[in-house]
């Protein structure tokens, strides 16, 4: 009776398993939005339903534990006179790290004992992007415009206390006008050891190491690329195979030509989805998580819009506007964007 028992628990569990997950058809949602001034948001770390924190362009560093009733600013400035205006932001699960866009690059760790500076570049070309740790929280990468003829990524390897740039040999070469977008601090992902970086302008591609940075490998797209604003800005893998890129070109927000395309190789190769059939330029795109990479957000100039197809179909579900976009589980995620800060919770 009891090997019974057993196997019949086993057969319920494997066809649970085996379930098609069967994804929400939303048509609208509501976003509460809170206001944070002087400050534009492009990069945020969600916690949970009651925190998330942000950095801004104004030199600040703010945080909410307590669902946006309260809002902790911190200020940072160098040599008495530079504001950094940060856009690269993340966290290694104990302290957070914000790092400024152009010269010179400041990477500050905040930590609840001691903000201290510990990554500084000097470079009339410099200009970093974004910013991830892995999966580890160990190692850490933070990406750049190239100062070179490469793109400018440097790595941690101790959980962020100190960080190196990678030289120009170790990277696949870039071409002329080939850089990054510094949109929502999404054209890097991380998973295990895995990270994939999305480029622009002159080329649309993604940089690609499994081994936290040590060797590169670079891939092409199809998404729209050759001039400057064209290109990807923003990138999200729901595993290691099945991924999305969006973007589109900033200087023509409403055109929707070649700017979102699906991977289902780990981002060796890329088809364009929506095309001519989506809401134009796009700066952040998520997976939703526990949805098996059915379930879409994108954010940008006009409006939320919502895949429930894996990014093949959209649906515009909100003429908001945001810069980025996080969620924390199925039903909750926070956004960000000029003078604001928003949160939606889904049905």
């Amino acid at each position: 009776m009891k090997s019974i028992s057993i196997l019949f628990f086993a057969f319920l569990l494997m066809t649970a398993c085996q379930q098609k997950y069967i994804p929400r058809n939303l048509t609208s949602i509501n976003i509460q939005k809170f206001k944070i001034d002087s400050t534009s948001i492009r990069a945020i770390v969600a916690i949970d339903s009651n925190t998330v924190y942000y950095a801004g362009s104004n030199g600040d560093f703010g945080f909410t534990k307590n669902n946006g009733k309260t809002w902790t600013k911190q200020f940072f400035s160098f040599q008495d006179s530079i504001k950094p205006h940060f856009r690269s932001f993340a966290t290694n699960g104990i302290d957070f790290f914000v790092l400024s866009i152009e010269n010179p690059a400041l990477l500050y760790k905040i930590s609840k004992a001691v903000t201290s500076l510990v990554y500084i570049e000097r470079n009339k070309k410099v200009f970093y992007d974004a910013m991830q740790f892995f999966d580890d929280k160990i190692h850490g990468i933070a990406v750049g415009d190239p100062t070179e003829n490469c793109a400018s990524i440097i790595i941690s390897k101790d959980a962020g206390n100190t960080w190196q740039k990678i030289p120009c040999e170790k990277l696949p070469k870039f071409e002329d006008g080939e850089a990054f977008f510094a949109a929502s601090n999404t054209n890097i992902k991380t998973i295990g050891k895995k990270v994939w970086i999305a480029s622009g302008g002159k080329k649309s591609r993604i940089l690609f190491s499994s081994d936290f940075g040590e060797t590169w490998q670079i891939f092409e797209t199809p998404i729209i690329q050759g001039n400057g604003p064209q290109g990807i800005y923003s990138i999200d893998f729901a595993d290691e195979k099945n991924g999305i890129a969006v973007g589109g070109d900033y200087s023509k927000p409403f055109e929707n030509i070649a700017n979102i395309a699906t991977t289902s190789d780990g981002g060796k190769t890329w088809k364009l989805s929506a095309n001519g059939k989506n809401s134009g330029y796009k700066s952040c795109v998520q997976y939703v998580p526990n949805t098996k990479g059915k379930e879409v957000f994108a954010v940008g100039h006009k409006d939320v819009s919502y895949s429930n197809d894996g990014g093949i179909s959209w649906k515009e579900i909100s003429n908001a506007n945001y810069h980025a976009i996080q969620f924390i589980d199925k039903k909750t995620g926070w956004l960000s964007g000029h003078e604001k800060i928003g949160k939606l919770v889904l049905p």
